[in-house]
């Protein structure tokens, strides 16, 4: 085992919940969806745990909100970004 299989990045989950929502009922392929994920994940901050318990202690209600709103913008602009790209 690596010692990376126990680091993630917090906002990695709350990309694709978010991305899920976005899209649910339309049908996408997976090639597109992995590339909202990159992009979207590329426009947030990195924020590495190893225990998803340390971040839900350490987060005031108000930052949580804040870190949500951040990702749903990021997932929006960011399936906007690459619907277009796939087009043009």
């Amino acid at each position: 085992m690596s010692i990376l299989d126990s680091i993630q990045n917090y906002y990695e989950p709350l990309v694709v919940e978010a991305l899920a929502e976005l899209t649910s009922g339309k049908a996408f392929d997976d090639d597109l969806l992995e590339d909202v994920v990159c992009v979207a994940l590329n426009h947030l901050p990195p924020r590495y745990i190893r225990h998803e318990v340390d971040m839900v202690y350490y987060l005031s209600p108000i930052e949580a909100k804040e870190m949500q709103d951040k990702v749903v913008s990021a997932v929006e602009d960011a399936l906007a970004y690459v619907i277009k790209s796939s087009r043009d």
